[in-house]
């Protein structure tokens, strides 16, 4: 929909964004407070309004924090960096100059190594906790088959228990 030729957005109040994302409420506004979410827009009565983008950010902090485990600090490192790679791909795109280009590229490339580390050590950490759980299975597993053993070898052959 297009008013005077400018695209509107669809706005959505806290609790339809609340259903949206699996958040409550009262999240939304911490992360508000927090920096995390920039400050949702108010209609005349004080209610907050979220657009589309501020649904996907959510649902990519959602993400982070339940299925990778990442803390809100490296959450907010992550989506202002993706925010900041959408703007430098923005200005390259009007960018005539290939040595402004190129150092937007060089900035780039250090946010995307930024982000890349932090993965790395949160797979590095999830490979440690595996691998703990892995050698702690398998020694459980040692005393469950020893136990078994010296149960065998006390149950005479024939017998039946």
């Amino acid at each position: 929909m297009e008013t005077n030729g400018t695209p509107t957005r669809r706005c959505m109040q806290i609790g339809e964004v609340a259903e949206r994302t699996g958040l409550t409420q009262r999240t939304l506004r911490y992360y508000e407070s927090i920096g995390l979410l920039a400050p949702a827009s108010r209609m005349e009565g004080g209610f907050r309004l979220y657009t589309e983008d501020d649904v996907r950010r959510l649902e990519q902090i959602v993400e982070l924090k339940k299925l990778l485990g990442f803390t809100l600090a490296e959450i907010r490192q992550i989506v202002d960096a993706d925010e900041l790679l959408q703007q430098i791909r923005q200005e390259n795109k009007l960018e005539p100059d290939p040595l402004e280009r190129r150092l937007r590229l060089e900035r780039a490339v250090r946010l995307i190594s930024e982000q890349l580390d932090l993965v790395r050590s949160r797979i590095a950490a999830m490979r440690s906790l595996q691998d703990r759980y892995e050698r702690r299975l398998e020694r459980l597993r040692g005393r469950l088959a020893s136990l078994e053993r010296r149960e065998d070898e006390r149950t005479p052959v024939g017998s039946t228990t």
